[in-house]
C-alpha cells in the first residue's frame, strides 16, 4: 500500500520533530500542455497555526529526469505582506536577494521525487483572506524551462480534534458500526468538515451516501471524503450517525486485521490536502443512499471558507478491525509454453489462479499477498516487459523495463476465487535449448512469509519450444494462462505491506 497520505500531510505541517513535505495543492502547469516538468502545491496558513510547506516535486520516474543542476528562482514579492517564506530543512542550497531566492540543487539518478521544499508561516498581523502566488521558475539541466505558481492564503484557525484510537470487532461478512467523534478544541467556530477514510478492502462501506465520493472499487483500500455543512462551537463535539460502518466480505482470508485511518479537515485544508491523493477532481462518484449526518446537530448551516486547523496532529482516528474465523485460499503458479524460431519475438504470458476460498492480494495485515517472480528462460529476452514487473536484480524502482532475467511481479486489487491473474511478455528467442524458466509464487502477509493452502503448486515450469527445424525443442510442460492484460503495480510493504503502487500495466482478471 501506499504511504498514507495523510501522515505525511501532517508531517509536512509539524513545528517540531523531523518535517517531510508533501504535494497537497493542485498541481500547476508548467510551459506549454503536456509538458511540464514538475508541481507545486498550495497552502493554508493561519497567524495562530504552524508553519507549512510548499514543496516543488519532480514529475516522472527518476529514470526520466535529467542529472545534475537545476536553477529555482523563487518571486515571494507577492507574499511577503502577510507571510514569511523561507528555505526549508534541505541543505542550504538558495541565495536571497530582496524578495526572490535563487536556488541550485543537484541531483544524481537515487534522488527521491522532492527538488525543493519552502516553509510558509503566516504573519502575526496577517487576515483571512489574504492571498497571494509564489512563483517558481524551473531550469533542468538540459536547459528546459518552466513557471509554477503556489498559491499562499491567510485562513482564520480552528482547533479540530478526533479520537486517537478505535478497536473494533467482527467476522466473516459481519457489519460493524463505527462511530467516528470530532470535537472542536480552539475558541472559533467551524463551519463545515470533511470527513476522510482510507481503508481496508477489507473493510467496506455497509452504505453509500449522496454526500460522500467513493475511490475506484478496483483499488486495494475503500477511500471515500463525506462533506458536512455543520458548524462545530468551541467546545462542542459531533459523530457520525448510527448507519455509517463497514461490512467484511465473506471471502476474506480470516482471521485477520483491517487498519483504517479517519482524519477530519476544515474545507479549505482538504482542498489544499486533495491533490496530494493524485488528481484535483473528486475521488470518485458518490453514493446513492441518503445523505450520511453528524448527531447532534448544533448551530448554524453557513459554511466560512479560508478556515484552517491550527493543531492537525490530533485530527486523525487510528481503526483496528479484527475479524475472527478460520478461512484460507491457495494460489496457484501459472507458467507457459513460448513457441517460435531462433530470431522470433513471441508473447508469453505467465501469472497464477486463486483457486480459494479466500481471496488473495493486500487485503488486510493477514491476508495473502502474492509476488509472482518470473525466471525467463536462458537464450530468451524480454523484449517488452509489464509495468506491474521490476528486475529484481535492479536497485532503481524502472516498472517495465527490458532486458531482465528475473522479474518480480504484483497485482493491486484483491483477487477473488477462481480469478486468473497474468503478466505478459514479448520475449525475443535468441537461441536454442533455453531451460530454466519458471514463476514461483512469493506469498506473505503483513507480518512477513505465509504459506497458502497448497504450496506444492506455486512453482510452474515455463518452456522454449523451437518450431521450424531450428534447433528442436524442450518438452517442459506448463500451463497456459489464456487471455489477459491491464491492471496496475503495488507496493506491499514486507511488515507492514511495502512497494510503491503505480502505473497500470498490461494485466487483468479473468474469472
Amino acid at each position: 500500500m501506499q504511504t498514507h497520505p495523510v501522515r505525511r500531510w501532517l508531517a509536512g505541517v509539524a513545528v517540531v520533530g523531523v518535517l517531510v513535505t508533501v504535494a497537497l495543492g493542485a498541481p500547476a502547469a508548467a510551459a506549454p500542455a503536456g509538458t511540464a516538468l514538475a508541481s507545486v502545491n498550495n497552502v493554508v496558513v493561519a497567524s495562530d497555526g504552524p508553519q507549512k510547506f510548499v514543496a516543488l516535486s519532480l514529475l516522472g520516474y527518476p529514470s526520466e529526469r535529467p542529472v545534475g543542476t537545476y536553477r529555482v528562482r523563487v518571486d515571494r514579492s507577492a507574499v511577503t505582506d502577510f507571510a514569511t517564506v523561507e528555505q526549508g530543512l534541505d541543505p542550504d542550497v538558495c541565495t536571497t536577494e530582496g524578495a526572490v531566492l535563487d536556488c541550485a540543487v543537484t541531483i544524481d539518478s537515487d534522488w527521491g521525487s522532492e527538488l525543493l521544499s519552502l516553509a510558509v508561516r503566516a504573519a502575526a498581523d496577517a487576515q483571512p483572506g489574504q492571498q497571494g502566488e509564489l512563483v517558481f521558475t524551473l531550469t533542468t539541466p538540459d536547459g528546459t524551462t518552466g513557471t509554477y505558481r503556489s498559491t499562499v492564503t491567510i485562513g482564520e484557525g480552528v482547533d479540530l480534534a478526533a479520537e486517537p484510537e478505535l478497536t473494533l470487532e467482527s467476522s466473516l461478512g459481519g457489519r460493524v458500526e463505527v462511530p467516528l467523534t470530532v470535537l472542536n478544541r480552539g475558541t472559533t467556530t467551524a463551519r463545515g468538515l470533511v470527513l476522510y477514510l482510507s481503508g481496508s478492502y477489507g473493510f467496506t462501506p455497509s452504505k453509500r451516501y449522496e454526500n460522500c465520493e467513493y475511490s475506484d472499487l478496483d483499488l486495494d483500500d475503500s477511500s471515500f471524503a463525506c462533506t458536512f455543512d455543520n458548524s462545530l462551537a468551541p467546545g462542542e463535539s459531533l459523530r457520525v450517525d448510527p448507519t455509517f460502518g463497514g461490512t467484511v466480505p465473506a471471502d476474506s482470508w480470516a482471521p485477520n486485521r483491517h487498519l483504517s485511518n479517519a482524519v477530519w479537515f476544515t474545507p479549505a485544508d482538504w482542498a489544499a490536502f486533495r491533490p496530494g491523493l493524485g488528481s484535483t477532481g473528486p475521488l470518485g462518484p458518490k453514493g446513492d443512499d441518503e445523505a450520511l449526518t453528524l448527531v447532534p446537530v448544533g448551530g448554524t448551516q453557513a459554511r466560512a471558507l479560508g478556515q484552517t486547523d491550527t493543531n492537525p496532529h490530533d485530527n486523525e482516528t487510528r481503526i483496528t478491525l479484527t475479524v475472527d474465523g478460520d478461512q484460507r485460499g491457495d494460489v496457484a503458479a501459472e507458467g507457459t509454453t513460448v513457441t517460435g524460431a531462433v530470431g522470433d519475438t513471441a508473447a508469453m504470458r505467465v501469472g497464477y489462479l486463486n483457486n480459494g476460498p479466500a481471496s488473495a492480494g493486500p487485503n488486510g495485515q493477514q491476508g495473502l499477498n502474492v509476488e509472482a517472480i518470473v525466471t525467463l528462460p536462458a537464450n530468451v529476452t524480454a523484449v517488452t516487459a509489464p509495468q506491474s514487473c521490476v528486475d529484481q536484480d535492479e536497485d532503481e524502482w524502472r516498472p517495465g523495463k527490458p532486458g531482465a532475467r528475473v522479474y518480480v511481479c504484483f497485482a493491486r486489487g484483491t483477487i477473488s476465487s477462481g480469478e486468473r491473474l497474468s503478466f505478459e511478455f514479448d520475449v525475443r528467442i535468441d537461441r536454442a535449448g533455453g531451460k530454466g524458466g519458471t514463476v514461483r509464487l512469493h506469498t506473505f502477509n503483513g507480518d512477513g512469509p505465509v504459506k497458502d493452502l497448497n504450496p506444492a503448486n506455486d512453482t510452474a515450469k515455463i518452456q522454449l519450444e523451437i518450431s521450424g527445424g531450428g534447433g528442436g525443442s524442450l518438452p517442459i510442460t506448463g500451463a497456459s494462462t489464456g487471455l489477459i492484460a491491464g491492471i496496475g503495480l503495488v507496493l506491499i510493504v514486507a511488515g507492514a505491506l511495502g512497494y510503491l503502487l503505480a502505473r497500470r500495466g498490461r494485466i487483468r482478471f479473468i474469472v
